[in-house]
């Protein structure tokens, strides 16, 4: 069952993400026993959950303090989220990395084209100095598949991340570099320089060393040290095995196994109808990728899904935990 799923998520395209959504849910509920007692909780069973709607959305907040499983296995891994001192962290328990994998390249593609196109670089302090990363992951993998030279990751080795930079723009040499906000800005203080083959790709996140910036502002102050250079966003976090990315408008986009929903933020299971700038809510996800975890979750991050399917990101509701993806008001 989970490998007829798993190849019918990659394949949602000819199949409708409603139907797969509704395959999923009865999976997950019939495998998943926290998620079935959510659901039985909220009187959601599976002969009353008939359309998307109807689907329960776990909140994320429990990878904080359950073990969230779809199956009895062994996980060949987890993935935790960064947080503030103190904090208690959310873990996303992996089955098989194959699956992330096949997610995370198939996303790439779609946005961005063959990784072997690409010089691959990642300034990711922050992440790289604690284990079981999901960025550090896939950004590591990226680097391996693009097979350039210079791809690779810079801790704060800012001089030498200057210097590929440059190399990379006398070559014309189309780049992607990932980078968590606070070492961007300070990156773009140290090193202006002129950027015409580079595409910037911050991942959010001040963990603490600057004042939290709208998403305009932060983008307009690295811009000013990379004039000309694009400034793109990724939407991504441990509890998922999916990312939705941005370019210079700053929507973000989804593959089309990932689906964004809006709740009402003061009746976490009534869901809104609707778009545009008068229409904004509580962001659930469909991620099916989380086949073996939970594919339903509803988030604290405040959104508004605009006419053609793209969404934005608000910021975060009140009293809701600091977190290390793109969570910046607009």
């Amino acid at each position: 069952m989970r490998s007829e799923l798993i190849h019918k998520i990659f394949n949602v395209e000819s199949i409708g993400i409603e139907s797969l959504a509704l395959e999923v849910f009865q999976y997950q509920y019939h495998n998943n026993p926290l998620y079935r007692l959510f659901c039985d909780q909220l009187g959601r069973y599976p002969g009353k959950v008939q359309s998307i709607a109807d689907i329960p959305f776990l909140p994320i907040s429990f990878f904080k303090t359950h073990e969230i499983r779809t199956g009895n296995f062994k996980p060949v891994t987890w993935f935790e989220s960064s947080g503030t001192t103190g904090s208690v962290n959310s873990r996303h328990y992996i089955k098989g990395l194959e699956l992330y994998e096949e997610s995370f390249n198939r996303c790439f593609r779609q946005f961005y084209g063959e990784v072997t196109d690409w010089c691959i670089l990642g300034l990711l302090p922050s992440y790289l100095e604690r284990q079981h990363s999901s960025l550090v992951y896939m950004v590591d993998h990226l680097i391996k598949l693009s097979g350039h030279k210079s791809s690779g990751f810079y801790l704060y080795d800012h001089g030498s991340l200057h210097s590929t930079l440059d190399q990379m723009e006398r070559a014309s040499q189309k780049t992607l570099l990932f980078g968590v906000s606070f070492a961007l800005l300070d990156f773009a203080a140290e090193y202006p320089m002129d950027l015409r083959h580079t595409t910037i790709m911050e991942t959010g996140g001040m963990k603490g060393r600057r004042k939290e910036l709208t998403r305009q502002e932060l983008h307009e102050q690295i811009q000013s040290g990379f004039p000309g250079c694009p400034i793109h966003s990724e939407y991504g976090m441990t509890e998922l095995l999916s990312q939705a990315y941005a370019g210079d408008d700053g929507l973000f986009f989804c593959p089309p196994w990932m689906k964004i929903l809006l709740r009402e933020e003061d009746d976490p299971l009534q869901l809104l109808s609707g778009f545009g700038d008068k229409i904004s809510g509580v962001i659930n996800i469909i991620d099916l990728a989380n086949i073996d975890s939970c594919s339903f979750l509803a988030t604290d991050d405040r959104g508004r899904i605009h006419p053609n399917g793209g969404f934005e990101v608000l910021g975060r509701m009140d009293n809701s935990d600091i977190r290390g993806c793109s969570q910046l008001v607009q």
